[in-house]
């Protein structure tokens, strides 16, 4: 994922994702007029890369290349969630904020996606990509608890970004804060 935001990031914005774009637009980070674009692009490529995959291999239930919840469907919405709230957090803190060194944003996107992959897919797979669950889904029939994955991702990263904005305050760093005095006066 990080040579694909480094590789085509000055061209989509680096999002490939439908919950990102989303929120993005919601934001205002995004044109209204773009993002439904955008989003058919997302789900058209995720649509071609599983059926070029399946055509490529052989794939049966064992070896299904998309992600089913684990536990229940409220497991991994919750885990959906929290982990799509990380991902938007930290892609508000490098690529969206002024402030943040621009060429090192794709390194921690992607760092923080593997390590939402490691903590959550036990669970569910860990997709913070709609995307990623309907491509597979639409090419193999496989529906199951679908919506967790259109559902959770779009929460989490609208939560994530809502959340940034609110601390993000100031244009001030936390270094420039500190050193004006008391961050809560008495």
């Amino acid at each position: 994922m990080v040579m694909m935001i480094y590789s085509v990031g000055p061209v989509s914005g680096g999002h490939f994702n439908p919950a990102v774009t989303t929120t993005f637009t919601i934001f205002r980070r995004f044109s209204w007029k773009l993002a439904p674009l955008y989003i058919i692009a997302q789900l058209t490529g995720s649509i071609l890369a599983s059926g070029t995959l399946a055509l490529l291999l052989d794939v049966n239930s064992k070896s299904y290349f998309g992600t089913i919840p684990v536990g229940s469907n409220g497991q991994s919405l919750a885990m959906k969630i929290i982990i799509s709230f990380l991902l938007m957090f930290v892609v508000c803190g490098v690529c969206t904020d002024d402030r943040a060194v621009g060429q090192l944003g794709g390194l921690a996107v992607g760092m923080t996606i593997a390590l939402n992959v490691f903590v959550a897919g036990p669970i569910s797979g860990a997709s913070m990509n709609p995307a990623r669950r309907i491509g597979p889904a639409i090419v193999k029939h496989v529906y199951k608890g679908l919506w967790v994955y259109i559902v959770g991702p779009v929460i989490g990263t609208v939560a994530g970004a809502f959340v940034y904005n609110l601390i993000r305050f100031t244009d001030k760093t936390l270094l420039q804060l500190v050193k004006s005095g008391p961050l809560i006066r008495s």
